[in-house]
């Protein structure tokens, strides 16, 4: 069996990207898809005043808002997904899970912002692209009017 790692933000970008593995073009029988939400971790002086399991509960909630929407785009195209919410820095979990489960892709909604904010404000996508192991599929929401 293959596996496929969508990884999500929650945002329409992340949604044109499900859209694509619904198409199709990309999925053979057999595929599972791994949908994945990275939550940052919070800062030393929260934990100071935060039990782990209300930052647990946090990291939780926060990723199932943020993966509802392509699962909801999944399950409607009847592709076999599951969920992993994961917390830490994006890329380098992205890249772990994908080694982990040997992906044969990653797949991402793109802002596309451009490679000058890219440079300044630093992009997930461009990190894992950069990093990865395996072929990675940008894929970038089309512009509504």
């Amino acid at each position: 069996m293959t596996q496929i790692v969508l990884a999500t933000d929650g945002s329409p970008f992340s949604d044109a990207a499900a859209r694509f593995l619904t198409r199709g073009d990309l999925l053979q029988p057999g595929y599972t898809v791994h949908v994945l939400h990275v939550a940052p971790d919070v800062t030393g002086q929260v934990r100071a005043f935060v039990s782990k399991e209300a930052v647990d509960d946090w990291h939780r909630e926060e990723s199932e808002k943020s993966m509802q929407s392509v699962c909801d785009i999944l399950a409607a195209a009847n592709i076999a997904f599951e969920r992993h919410p994961l917390h830490g820095f994006a890329p380098e979990k992205i890249l772990g899970y994908a080694k982990s489960v040997n992906a044969g892709a990653i797949v991402m909604g793109t802002h596309g912002r451009g490679t000058f904010f890219d440079a300044v404000l630093g992009s997930v996508a461009g990190r894992v692209l950069a990093q990865a192991t395996c072929p990675v599929i940008m894929i970038k929401a089309e512009k509504t009017r």
